[in-house]
């Protein structure tokens, strides 16, 4: 099997563009950082930075350093920035405006620009060009837990069915289920049967499939690849579209070309799976937010019902930190919790007492 890398290194270089573009609305001194933490970030990563920085920035020209804009801040300027300063930055994320919008962030948001602002001024005060890092000083916004969000059985059926048959569609999205009900069966399919994220599917190739051996194979996070393993169910709906593929001569036939399809014959994209998912969901699950993500934290707390290994889940799942797939504990606790319900006692039977 040949790497999928064509997509990565596609998705890479607009990151990398858009970074240039964004470095022209941020002080010249963050050209510096974004060159030191180059080694050991992703394009993904850095272009987050620049994100974040813009708003903090525009926020210190806005509320601190009035008469400058964004760009005139200096490395001497951020010396005289107080914890004081950061904690005010973090309410006013509560509601503020960027150029012609208003905006708001909640406690993740503003945790992720906290962590950037540390790292920028972090880089700074290590190189000796900064005197204090008063960044390190603000504690961290407190993170309360998600609620977890899944299918259970019935509804992966519901699910899968909606997808196969169209039921519950409107007339105008019948008009191109027949046309996409297979890829979109074989995506819903793969999501709920390997668990892989949706830029892994996305990033997927004719080649990336090894169907001997019921193996693929994905590029992970920070560029990583990885040899995944599927079901004899996820090998029919995959093997299904590709027939239907090979019968179409309009489509590619090179085995380096994109495994799903648009109808316009190129590679689908993340924002149209995300769609797709949410359109057979809202059907079959309308009172369930189901996103790529939320089948794969289904496939997840699945896999751990059946191994009771969360080690198990966190390799498969492709998690650095087995503490990022402690989440997936929540339906378990819940099973378990349910099932000693009935083992205290509040009337003995004869035989207790």
């Amino acid at each position: 099997m040949k790497p999928n890398g064509n997509y990565y290194q596609d998705r890479n270089l607009k990151n990398l563009d858009k970074i240039d573009e964004l470095l022209e609305e941020l002080p010249s001194f963050c050209e510096d950082f974004f060159r030191g933490v180059e080694t050991r970030t992703s394009t993904l990563t850095r272009l987050n930075y620049c994100y974040d920085l813009r708003i903090f920035f525009d926020f210190l020209a806005r509320k601190k350093f009035r008469g400058k804009s964004a760009k005139e801040i200096t490395l001497e300027d951020l010396e005289q920035i107080t914890d004081t300063d950061i904690e005010i930055f973090l309410s006013y994320l509560s509601h503020y405006r960027f150029g012609e919008r208003a905006l708001s962030c909640d406690e993740r948001a503003k945790a992720r620009k906290l962590s950037t602002v540390r790292s920028l001024f972090k880089y700074f005060f290590n190189k000796g060009l900064l005197s204090v890092n008063n960044t390190a000083k603000v504690a961290t916004p407190k993170l309360h837990e998600k609620e977890i969000i899944r299918l259970e059985g019935e509804e992966i059926s519901t699910l899968l069915d909606t997808a196969e048959f169209g039921d519950g569609l409107t007339a105008h999205m019948s008009g191109y289920h027949e046309k996409t009900k297979v890829r979109d069966c074989a995506i819903l399919t793969l999501f709920l049967g390997t668990g892989i994220r949706i830029s892994e599917l996305v990033g997927l190739n004719n080649d990336s499939f090894d169907f001997a051996n019921h193996s693929f194979l994905v590029t992970r996070k920070g560029g990583n690849q990885a040899i995944l393993y599927y079901s004899d169910e996820v090998a029919d709906a995959i093997i299904a579209y590709m027939n239907q593929k090979d019968a179409d001569p309009r489509i590619p036939k090179e085995k380096s070309a994109p495994l799903f399809l648009s109808m316009q014959y190129k590679r689908i994209t993340v924002r149209a799976v995300e769609n797709l998912v949410k359109k057979y969901a809202s059907i079959a699950t309308p009172l369930k937010k189901i996103t790529p993500h939320k089948l794969r934290s289904t496939y997840g707390t699945a896999l751990y019902r059946e191994t009771g290994d969360i080690y198990i889940v966190a390799d498969v799942l492709g998690h650095r930190d087995v503490n990022t797939t402690r989440k997936h504990y929540a339906a378990i606790t819940e099973d378990n919790r349910r099932s000693v319900a009935g083992k205290v006692k509040l009337h003995p039977t004869e035989e207790g007492e």
